[in-house]
């Protein structure tokens, strides 16, 4: 077993251990409730700045999640699709995967670096609950509690809408209050793009991040943070792809080891790789066991490709990469202090933003109860069908889809796991 390498899952088990002890061992003196394998912490604060916001402007408010619940059924058809469609790589490659911040499994499509991506959790739980509560107080219905929440081991946060004015309230009125939550990841993450493609064009010749990609069969899987954003022609050119960085290297892969993350991989078998594009074709045309020379900035490197995790037919080197942007010459040196510690760490941190509020957000508009998909198919079934006839519906395919979940959750991560030892 790699110590190093399992150390971020000890850390999390343990935290967990830890919070769920003083839990209930303060229970009273914390004011926390135990709810099954639910720890909740309520609070009656806050509620004065979501009615704060939310009567700025009501009109506002219901015009936008008017628009938010059609856009809420495409993503629902959407995520409906693409999780049946990962069917068949269920037991091959699992398409839905627990993702921990600082956490690498092999086999595991992307990696969420620690910091960057606590804080975006963090705007995912926040944005989503508060979205919520602004539309349930915008629609007249009062807040019994705010608070956090642990589902075993799973944070969250919740907004405890009254029950009873949800039910008084009309059809419409419904609809908006269940796709705030996701509506407003989904905002949050365009607005995250946005600025990312205005920091692309102002200053860097091609920004390229990832976002978590789809398997398909007979398709090149190698790249594990495929290129998807890449804008040219910088207004304020001061940055310049010189070569591919390893962001990190995944562990038991051919490439640990042996290779670093931080490295900047400069040529692979004599073929250079100063952009992504270059990268994508020497490494897309890699055959399973071919012994690949890296050279990089700190000296030259062989790693012999291995078998694809996710697809067997494939070769797998085991980094996940990004380009390594430098300053262009002749710049005063204040441009690399601020590119190193602002743009690069914002351009980071707004990347994750953008990748865990998109996909937390079409998750949960899955038709499936108690996610907000699911109540709000089921909403929509009460305008033509009998309530027990959509009751019969939606349980149905709750079942069906959350037995698709945890078995793809629970094969994807606990194989990761394995393969670390």
């Amino acid at each position: 077993m790699n110590v190093f390498t399992i150390n971020p899952l000890w850390y999390y088990a343990i935290g967990f251990i830890v919070i769920w002890v003083l839990a209930l061992l303060f229970r009273k003196q914390l004011k926390i409730d135990v709810e099954g394998p639910i720890l909740m912490r309520k609070t009656k604060r806050l509620r004065g700045f979501i009615d704060g916001v939310a009567q700025s402007n009501p009109r506002f408010w219901r015009i936008f999640m008017t628009i938010g619940i059609p856009v809420s059924i495409f993503f629902m058809i959407f995520t409906f699709y693409y999780l049946v469609i990962s069917l068949q790589t269920l037991f091959t490659a699992p398409q839905t995967q627990l993702i921990l911040p600082g956490v690498d499994l092999p086999g595991q499509a992307i990696a969420v670096p620690f910091i960057p991506g606590l804080i975006a959790l963090a705007t995912v739980i926040v944005v989503h609950e508060f979205g919520h509560g602004i539309l349930a107080r915008v629609e007249g219905v009062r807040i019994k509690s705010i608070g956090l929440m642990l589902l075993a081991v799973l944070p969250g946060a919740f907004v405890e809408p009254d029950e009873e004015d949800v039910e008084k309230s009309k059809k419409t009125s419904k609809l908006r209050i269940y796709a705030a939550g996701s509506i407003f990841n989904l905002s949050l993450a365009a607005i995250s793009l946005f600025i990312l493609m205005i920091l692309s064009l102002l200053f860097i010749s091609g920004l390229s991040f990832g976002i978590p990609s789809i398997s398909v069969p007979g398709a090149p899987a190698l790249k594990t943070e495929p290129v998807w954003l890449n804008i040219s022609g910088p207004i304020f050119p001061s940055l310049h792809a010189d070569g591919i960085q390893i962001s990190s290297v995944v562990p038991k892969s051919p490439a640990d080891g042996i290779l670093q993350g931080g490295m900047v991989i400069y040529s692979i078998n004599g073929y250079s790789t100063n952009n992504d594009d270059n990268y994508l074709s020497v490494v897309n045309n890699i055959k399973i066991g071919e012994k690949l020379t890296f050279v990089t900035n700190q000296g030259t490197f062989q790693v012999k490709a291995g078998i694809n995790p996710d697809n067997s037919t494939h070769a797998y080197i085991g980094i996940r990469t990004q380009e390594n942007d430098v300053l262009n010459s002749g710049l005063p040196p204040v441009y690399g202090v601020l590119s190193q510690w602002i743009l690069f760490p914002l351009i980071n941190l707004l990347t994750w933003i953008f990748v865990l509020n998109f996909a937390v957000g079409i998750i949960n508009l899955l038709p499936a109860r108690p996610l907000d998909g699911g109540l709000l198919f089921e909403e929509i079934l009460t305008y033509r069908i009998s309530k027990t006839t959509v009751n019969r519906i939606t349980n149905g395919l709750t079942i069906v889809l959350w037995t698709i979940l945890v078995v793809s959750i629970v094969y994807g991560t606990g194989r990761g796991i394995l393969m670390l030892f």
